[in-house]
């Protein structure tokens, strides 16, 4: 029986959600680049045993000439000209879970013994992102690596989005893939060198590319508050799906954000 989870979202597609839908644009002159609001995200389960997750997220954003914070990464626009943007950023990974939120009746009928396993911490991630937005869309690349020592992996990613527009709504519908390094993915979804010298069986996917589309959504209102969504789906590759403490059932992962802002 799947347990109840009340602990922080754990799939890099909902940072997606938080960084992607709740993007905001640079404040006019004379505007305030502070923001302040709460959110609500929400995804599928990925784990053995683990339910849905669902959790308010506090929203604090700045969006200055050069220094952004969105949510839960920021960074430095180290250029910025003609659509083109490049930054330095960092941002928290939330792929961390508790050994006790796994189910313990799920990983024994895989042969593991929960009591054996470590916990996944988040990380952070530092790295870099280059952005060109033109007529036919907005393009993203970015490379990023964990330096909170958790997994010592990276992620490289791109993603293709075309704004809409619905009278004061931004509709954006995407598709990104992200690769991960086989550190990365070996931490989150394989066992740990500690655990198989325990007696857990031993797997490792290694590298793996994930794939991902989704919307988002922004709409001004009220003159300084901004109501912001996204809805996304990560296709996991069978070596993620083959892993004995993902669960059977999990085919893809879907996220889900929607949070409200007021700019000051």
């Amino acid at each position: 029986m799947k347990r109840k989870s009340v602990v922080v979202p754990a799939a890099v597609v909902l940072l997606s959600a938080l960084t992607g839908a709740y993007a905001q644009p640079r404040p006019e002159p004379g505007d305030s680049p502070w923001g302040l609001g709460l959110g609500v995200a929400a995804r599928t389960d990925i784990y053995a045993g683990e339910s849905a997750r669902l959790r308010a997220v506090p929203l604090v954003s700045y969006q200055g000439e050069k220094f952004f914070w969105r949510g839960i990464s920021g960074g430095y626009h180290l250029l910025s000209r003609d659509g083109f943007t490049f930054d330095a950023t960092l941002g928290a990974r939330l792929g961390g879970i508790k050994k006790e939120d796994f189910g313990a009746a799920e990983l024994a009928a895989r042969g593991i013994n929960r009591s054996l396993l470590e916990d996944r911490d988040n990380g952070l991630d530092l790295g870099i992102a280059g952005s060109f937005k033109g007529g036919m869309g907005v393009v993203e690349l970015a490379l990023k690596a964990d330096v909170s020592g958790a997994s010592k992996g990276y992620e490289a990613s791109a993603k293709y989005g075309y704004p809409l527009q619905w009278g004061p709504a931004t509709i954006t519908p995407h598709v990104a893939v992200s690769h991960y390094s086989s550190k990365l993915a070996n931490y989150y979804y394989g066992t740990l060198d500690a655990e198989v010298a325990r007696g857990v069986v031993n797997y490792k996917p290694g590298s793996a590319v994930i794939p991902r589309v989704g919307v988002d959504v922004m709409r001004p209102f009220a003159d300084k508050w901004i109501l912001a969504g996204g809805l996304s789906y990560s296709a996991l590759p069978g070596k993620i799906r083959n892993s004995p403490l993902v669960d059977r059932d999990a085919k893809g992962v879907t996220s889900v954000f929607v949070g409200v802002t007021r700019k000051f």
